[in-house]
């Protein structure tokens, strides 16, 4: 396996990080860097760190060209250069609180629930701000734990940035992917049609009925990218060789929460490098301009209304005997 990190790969920009990414020979991974600058998103980091861990499980080499970038510290307070193995030289260290939440690898609930109580203070910001994170992270991680049946579990990463009052999140895992987990109930042909069905509310790997389960309702992901939506950020999921982005709503636009995914303003692409888990990225804008549990309940009446319309167009189709 190969991996570069380039000068610059956020998500509005990733897919060009993403494309160059080699995940063939898993026994052994490489890692090179630009040389000059890095300005990384968190997701980012978590697919490099799922690499190391997937080739530390299988008692692979990791090797990393020496790092001569000038904020290389990056990556060593994010908590990567030691599964790197990476060679630095001297590099000073910087306090977390306030700016980043270094990666970390969570295999249980519990490790979950140490998490996020580790988190808030770490963000500085008010319990109204805050709650969206804790909302995006919880679900994310908790996909990996019921769908991903991942082997290192799920990495979790954050970064704050003051100047836009923005968070941007990463949650990776390197499990069974989107495609695999929803055949399991569906009838899903392509990696690009199982990322829609995924994004869809009520639809889940654990069942063909719309609405989900009494325990799983088939609308996390649906719920987060609805989140970056009405906060006009960024969203993205990449699992097999395909991954969808949300686009930015424009300022000029009024934001309108669609359940069909194919109906907001996206990106999908397809024939990527072959990711076997599930890559999430999202940006959340901590400037809320209405309470989170009031964004929630707006959700949620969409969610409703198009599960009720589908369950009615279900039963006007003809049954033959």
């Amino acid at each position: 396996m190969k991996l570069h990190f380039p000068n610059s790969a956020f998500l509005g920009n990733i897919d060009t990080f993403i494309r160059s990414i080699d995940t063939t020979n898993p026994a052994e991974l490489t890692v090179s860097a630009n040389k000059h600058w890095m300005s990384l998103h968190p997701v980012v980091l978590c697919m490099a760190y799922a690499l190391a861990l997937q080739t530390q499980r299988q008692h692979g080499a990791i090797t990393c060209e020496p790092l001569e970038a000038t904020n290389k510290h990056y990556l060593q307070r994010m908590g990567l250069l030691h599964e790197l193995h990476a060679e630095t030289g001297e590099l000073h260290t910087h306090e977390a609180s306030g700016r980043f939440i270094p990666l970390t690898q969570i295999n249980d609930s519990d490790h979950l629930g140490e998490f996020i109580t580790d988190m808030i203070p770490l963000l500085h910001s008010s319990p109204e701000q805050v709650e969206p994170v804790k909302y995006v992270v919880s679900e994310l991680v908790r996909n990996v734990f019921e769908h991903a049946d991942s082997p290192i579990g799920g990495v979790v990463c954050a970064q704050f940035f003051k100047k836009t009052n923005r968070v941007s999140i990463g949650v990776v895992d390197y499990g069974i992917g989107i495609q695999t987990s929803l055949q399991q109930s569906h009838n899903v042909d392509t990696d690009a049609e199982a990322l829609r069905l995924a994004l869809t509310p009520g639809i889940t790997g654990l069942t063909s009925n719309l609405g989900g389960t009494e325990s799983n309702a088939g609308a996390g992901l649906f719920f987060i990218k609805s989140i970056a939506k009405v906060n006009r950020d960024f969203f993205l999921i990449y699992s097999g060789t395909a991954m969808f982005k949300l686009l930015k709503t424009p300022q000029s636009q009024t934001v309108k929460l669609h359940a069909n995914p194919l109906q907001d303003r996206h990106s999908i692409v397809e024939n990527l490098p072959f990711w076997p888990g599930t890559v999430v990225g999202i940006d959340l804008t901590m400037d809320q301009t209405q309470k989170f549990d009031v964004l929630l309940e707006l959700i949620r009446e969409v969610y409703r209304l198009d599960v009720r319309e589908h369950k009615k167009e279900r039963l006007k189709q003809p049954r033959f005997i």
